[in-house]
């Protein structure tokens, strides 16, 4: 009776209906621990900022050297900004492989359309949050970066220059910039957290997908203890990837010309961002006109939002999907050629290969999302074999 009332106290109750008690599908796998996983990961970074954040000057005077502080003269320091930097690309490793998983299994589809795109937002929102932290070290990436990516708003007719002039706070990126950013860079973490629990919110509304893309609600356990271990054994196989590089390859992932201080006089030989935006990077600079790589950009946002609503499949798991599979398989192959060009000198070959995968990338989606679904539903009106229980003749669920 004593835990009874301690479980309907509004705190706990809430704890035992999304953490304890919650129905989870029983045939969950591995991958769908990365949504835990980010949320690990989220909680790294607010807590490692907030600890680097006291120690560092945002100053163009001292901002080098006050990284160079926290790493020397901090008790502790090189762990903090090491975990900090490295946690970066962690994060977008763990989100970009949960973002395939859903991708893979259909988990956008109807009636999660709102899950979906609360996580399109999440991740614009961690492309925009780790852009304006790698400028805060005011290294030559940092500097240049920062000049090449905000000027782009130029491009915008009519408003483009005042918005750059906002974003610079004055002619040229300076102390003003730097200021802004570190303050847009402690705030728009704690607007995540906050994102990510509407997402987590509107995944319980309808519950998780699963494999086989079937209604689940006869086939249900407890989270905890079930999913609880199981995600706690994902945990331990990250924590020991993470220490790895922060350990032993701790500036693997970034890049040898940040730790030069920026120097507006100098411009590098080649501007390459951090390796998880080379792929947005790689389809703006695919584009010669400023403006129709920025309008690029946006497309890209904007056909991951469109997702559900163009989907026209009536199956949600690849695995009753041959032809989809592929394709999709087609995608991470894109991706994968999209992040090597990114990093690529703007030449050719380079350039023609640049501009076939951004094509392809949105073909995958503005294309051959919207008719692969219809033309699965024709194989199964005219196939033979599908009529009489062939591999697309799989129903799964409609709504929840």
């Amino acid at each position: 009776m004593k835990r009874l009332s301690i479980i309907k106290q509004p705190i706990f109750s809430v704890i035992n209906d999304h953490l304890i008690d919650y129905p989870t599908p029983s045939n969950l796998n591995y991958f769908w621990g990365f949504g835990s996983l980010a949320g690990l990961c989220l909680m790294i970074q607010i807590a490692t900022g907030i600890f680097l954040a006291m120690h560092y000057t945002p100053h163009v005077d001292l901002a080098f050297l006050s990284v160079e502080h926290i790493m020397r003269d901090v008790e502790g320091g090189w762990l903090l900004r090491y975990m900090h930097a490295n946690g970066a690309s962690m994060f977008f490793i763990v989100v970009y492989i949960h973002i395939f998983r859903n991708l893979y299994y259909g988990s956008y589809a109807t009636p999660r359309e709102m899950v979906w795109c609360l996580g399109v937002i999440i991740l614009l929102l961690m492309i925009l949050t780790a852009f304006i932290g790698y400028v805060l070290p005011w290294g030559q990436m940092s500097f240049w970066g920062a000049t090449v990516i905000t000027s782009l708003a130029s491009a915008i007719p009519v408003v483009g220059d005042s918005i750059v002039t906002w974003l610079w706070g004055g002619f040229s990126v300076d102390n003003a910039t730097l200021n802004r950013f570190y303050s847009l860079h402690y705030l728009l973490p704690f607007i995540i957290a906050g994102a990510s629990i509407v997402h987590i919110a509107a995944l319980h509304q309808y519950g998780s997908n699963n494999p086989l893309g079937t209604n689940s609600s006869v086939d249900k356990v407890a989270f905890y203890p079930y999913f609880y271990v199981k995600d706690l054994v994902g945990w331990v196989a990250f924590a020991i990837f993470f220490s790895v590089f922060v350990y032993f390859y701790p500036n693997f992932l970034g890049h040898p010309d940040n730790y030069i201080p920026a120097n507006p006089m100098s411009t590098p030989a080649h501007i390459v961002p951090e390796w998880y935006f080379l792929w947005v990077y790689a389809i703006l600079r695919s584009i010669p006109n400023k403006l129709g790589g920025v309008l690029a950009i946006a497309l890209v946002f904007v056909s991951l939002l469109a997702l559900p609503f163009i989907n026209t499949a009536q199956t949600r798991s690849s695995n009753f999907r041959p032809i989809y599979k592929k394709l999709f398989w087609l995608l991470v192959a894109d991706c994968i050629i999209l992040v090597w060009i990114g990093q690529k000198p703007v030449e050719d070959p380079y350039i023609l290969i640049g501009q076939l995968a951004s094509v392809v990338f949105f073909v995958y989606f503005l294309i051959f999302i919207p008719f692969i679904g219809k033309f699965e539903q024709f194989l199964i009106n005219y196939t033979p074999s599908s009529r009489s229980g062939g591999l697309y003749n799989q129903k799964t669920e409609k709504t929840a």
